[in-house]
């Protein structure tokens, strides 16, 4: 499965461990999706939560679409994410734990035309663990320019 990558969110993986990561489908308005595909969304303070046993994602900013006239959507609104009951359970359960919570990574379009989210499940890092992440990212850069 090809799929374009419209926005990858870079400070999950610095604030968080992640530990398992889901690809789930999105419920989107028309002009949304549009606005997708030209990548005019911001990951800014995203989360997602669940509400009666479905998964939504919070806070992700999709702008609005230059060309839709009066007919637009609001920006920020709640977006419900599609997963399987079995998948919802699982995740809903692993979050009731201390530390997990469920972060949006980055949002795509797929082969048939989908916009598709995905997730991760992962606990927040300590400070000591954001400095290996710094040191890692430091090294890596040093051993790219000596090639």
């Amino acid at each position: 499965m090809e799929k374009k990558v419209f926005l990858k969110n870079k400070s999950a993986t610095f604030e968080y461990a992640i530990e398992e990561r889901m690809t789930a489908g999105m419920v989107l308005t028309g002009t949304e999706i549009k606005s997708i595909r030209l990548s005019k969304l911001s990951f800014n303070d995203a989360y997602c939560f669940f509400d009666q046993n479905e998964l939504w994602v919070k806070s992700l900013h999709i702008s609005e679409y230059a060309n839709a006239g009066y007919i637009s959507h609001n920006p920020i609104r709640d977006r419900k994410l599609l997963l399987n009951k079995r998948e919802l359970k699982k995740w809903a359960a692993k979050v009731k734990e201390k530390g997990y919570s469920i972060i949006p990574l980055c949002v795509f379009i797929n082969d048939e035309g989908y916009a598709k989210m995905e997730i991760g499940l992962g606990r927040g890092k300590k400070l000591h663990d954001k400095r290996e992440s710094i040191k890692a990212r430091d090294n890596n850069r040093e051993l790219q320019r000596y090639k």
